[in-house]
């Protein structure tokens, strides 16, 4: 029987009569790659808020690495990772700096810190590059090394918000042999994306409209059952329904 690291039942977020989540139902296994999409205003960002431990839903209920979002919040952010598309290290730090500072607020050791981060460096071929500071790096390469760091601490699901954005074509391939990789070791993957290309990588992906989850299988069966030959055109046909624009 497959391990389920995300149950979610029912979640809902609620704003006086508007309902940014509505009673939304789903899991995720380990060592999945789930893609949580939504046009502008479906309310995935609002959703994904609460999965993190940074929100609390107004009903429903939801288990993240087996801690409830409704009263576990801090157990919840220790055994997740996360990543945005706003760049989330510091740039005026080197990238030895960032790796020494994100491994201790994740409450990794300070000998484990030193033995993996050289191993890290060198994974990412930026050996020469350790010491500079992480603002003079291209952008393809802060979002691998955010990434890389985002999983330094072996967390049981990693939260990816839009991670590519901005970064060129092999930059983005490169950066998913990245995500293969991670959820190859048993890290659940679950991520954000606008580039429809990638919802293909996916092993299952979800679509939410206006609150609620309108679909949500793997994309070969998203295709067959709305009679399209790519993700892109699924996602129109569910989206182009939306009543919202502001999530």
């Amino acid at each position: 029987m497959e391990e389920k690291v995300i149950v979610c039942k029912e979640l809902t977020k609620r704003f006086g009569d508007f309902y940014a989540v509505d009673k939304i139902s789903f899991d995720v296994s380990k060592g999945e790659i789930f893609g949580f999409l939504g046009a502008n205003g479906a309310g995935k960002t609002t959703a994904m808020r609460i999965l993190c431990g940074l929100s609390y839903p107004s009903s429903g209920d939801a288990l993240v690495a087996g801690f409830s979002v409704r009263n576990q919040q801090e157990s919840i952010k220790k055994n997740i990772g996360y990543m945005s598309q706003r760049f989330s290290l510091y740039e005026n730090l080197s990238i030895l700096e960032n790796i020494e500072f994100f491994g201790g607020v994740y409450g990794v050791s300070r000998k484990e810190i030193k033995d993996r981060s050289y191993k890290l460096v060198g994974e990412l071929g930026l050996q020469k590059e350790a010491k500079k500071m992480v603002g003079s790096l291209p952008l393809g390469w802060k979002q691998k090394l955010a990434f890389s760091v985002s999983i330094f601490h072996h967390p049981k699901i990693v939260f990816l918000d839009e991670p590519t954005g901005g970064v060129d074509p092999v930059t983005r391939r490169q950066f998913w042999d990245m995500i293969y990789d991670a959820s190859a070791s048993g890290i659940t993957i679950f991520v954000t994306t606008h580039y429809m290309d990638e919802a293909e990588y996916c092993n299952r992906i979800s679509v939410m409209v206006d609150g609620k989850m309108e679909a949500l299988d793997t994309p070969g069966n998203l295709k067959t059952k709305y009679g399209s030959d790519s993700m892109e055109d699924v996602f129109y046909k569910l989206a182009r329904a939306a009543k919202r624009t502001g999530d």
